[in-house]
């Protein structure tokens, strides 16, 4: 009889513990806080934290408290996978967020899918989403997308023969991929084509191939720091032929890294850091604004295009919760395909069973840095 009634204040303790559960909507982010992607980590988990705390405070998703489950990978793709597994087997996430990289995305995605778990990807590498996944999403416009845009402004500019030169990376990877291929479908030449590693402090040697080359511009594709390394070295050597990075650095931290190097340089971003310049009545407009003002607020500095990509993959997985009417992963998988015109920070969204991205190159602008800032450029 006693141990009947010491056991039951234990049952009671693990009833009360499944009911408060089932008052809980759990969704997982990996997300790299810290290690040499952090300036892309950190504003994701500061946007995510900022707006789960705003759904909460207006009464959840379908009643229920929304508990992000937030995991630091450190920006170590092994550490991500442990990650995963830890949100899939231990923390019972009904969706998830990440990776911030397009490595650690592509090393975990297999994962969800396989535990049917919808997962919506904050990096950019168009093989995230292409061929499309039934549980895999990213809100990060494709390279594909930002090469075009980068394209569109060489042709109007009279450009013939382009340089690239990339970092041995997932993204600069994918994104090298891109380049030569539509570089050569827009009638383009490749006039040189250079690596560098992510962790390279002196990119001279490929600047200077490309200097002796006969062309037009070069397109620098990476994250930081090596892209401001790069636009340093074209200063120091005395390359003077236009530059175009990729919308891996569209953020202030690029130009403090960069320094007076960065002053002219060219690369397409989403609306967001410029969004002051947008015309009114722009559909992201409102959006951008009070979004950038909130995060000021809170927590102070600027804002960049990756908070920007937190807030779209918790806000696309909230609307498709309230929008399903269920917190159930299939329901939210279904729900997030059928997203259409929804404004979010980095574009306006349309879902559909063969895009999982929702985005095109229309959601780009090119931007220019001049004196320190972003400034839209005439295309």
């Amino acid at each position: 009889m006693r141990r009947a009634i010491l056991f039951l204040p234990l049952v009671l303790v693990f009833l009360a513990g499944r009911a408060l559960a089932g008052d809980t909507i759990k969704i997982g982010a990996v997300l790299s806080v810290t290690g040499p992607a952090s300036f892309l980590g950190e504003p994701e988990k500061n946007t995510i934290s900022m707006l789960q705390e705003a759904i909460n405070a207006r009464g959840g998703l379908l009643g229920k408290k929304l508990e992000v489950v937030f995991y630091d990978d450190e920006t170590d793709v092994n550490k991500a996978v442990l990650a995963a597994e830890k949100l899939l087997k231990r923390d019972e996430v009904v969706a998830a967020m990440g990776g911030t990289t397009s490595g650690n995305t592509l090393a975990i995605m297999g994962k969800f899918a396989a535990a049917g778990i919808p997962l919506v990807s904050l990096a950019s590498a168009e093989k995230i989403t292409s061929p499309a996944d039934p549980f895999v999403f990213k809100v990060a416009p494709s390279d594909r997308h930002a090469v075009q845009k980068i394209l569109d402004h060489a042709r109007a500019k009279g450009y013939k023969k382009l340089a690239i030169v990339t970092v041995s990376d997932g993204f600069g990877q994918a994104g090298r991929e891109a380049l030569k291929e539509l570089i050569a479908a827009g009638g383009f030449e490749l006039a040189a084509d250079e690596v560098y590693g992510p962790k390279d402090t002196d990119m001279t040697a490929q600047l200077t191939k490309i200097k002796e080359l006969p062309h037009d511009a070069v397109i620098c594709w990476g994250t930081n720091p090596g892209p401001a390394v790069i636009a340093r070295n074209r200063v120091q050597i005395g390359l003077t032929t236009p530059m175009y990075m990729s919308h891996g650095v569209a953020s202030k931290k690029f130009i403090e890294l960069a320094g007076e190097a960065a002053e002219g340089l060219l690369l397409p971003a989403g609306q967001l850091i410029v969004a002051g310049q947008l015309p009114d009545g722009q559909p992201q407009k409102k959006l951008l604004l009070d979004y950038t003002r909130q995060y000021q607020e809170k927590f102070g500095g600027q804002v960049s295009t990756f908070g920007g990509h937190g807030y779209d993959s918790l806000s696309l997985i909230a609307r498709a919760i309230e929008t399903a009417g269920s917190d159930k992963p299939q329901a939210i998988r279904d729900a997030l395909e059928k997203i259409t015109a929804y404004p979010g920070v980095g574009g306006v969204f349309t879902m559909s069973p063969a895009d999982h991205n929702g985005l095109s190159a229309r959601d780009f602008v090119m931007v220019a840095i001049e004196k320190g800032d972003w400034k839209i450029v005439a295309e």
